[in-house]
């Protein structure tokens, strides 16, 4: 693997032995750091927020579940 910095980017080079798969989750990795890097949302607020989006979920298909 071969890791650059140029121009404030950095380059990553890696093997295709990794295979496609486990590349793609590395990337999802990064995806999410960099989406979340400045928030400061603390965790209950994180986990009141799943709590809801859960709940909502759960009332619109319950019906696909349970019969």
């Amino acid at each position: 693997m071969v890791v650059e910095s140029i121009n404030n980017e950095v380059i990553i080079r890696m093997p295709s032995f990794l295979g496609i798969d486990t590349i793609q989750r590395m990337i999802d990795l990064m995806s999410f750091k960099e989406a979340t890097i400045r928030s400061q949302a603390k965790q209950e607020d994180i986990d009141a927020l799943a709590k809801e989006v859960n709940r909502g979920w759960w009332s619109k298909n319950r019906s696909r579940f349970i019969k």
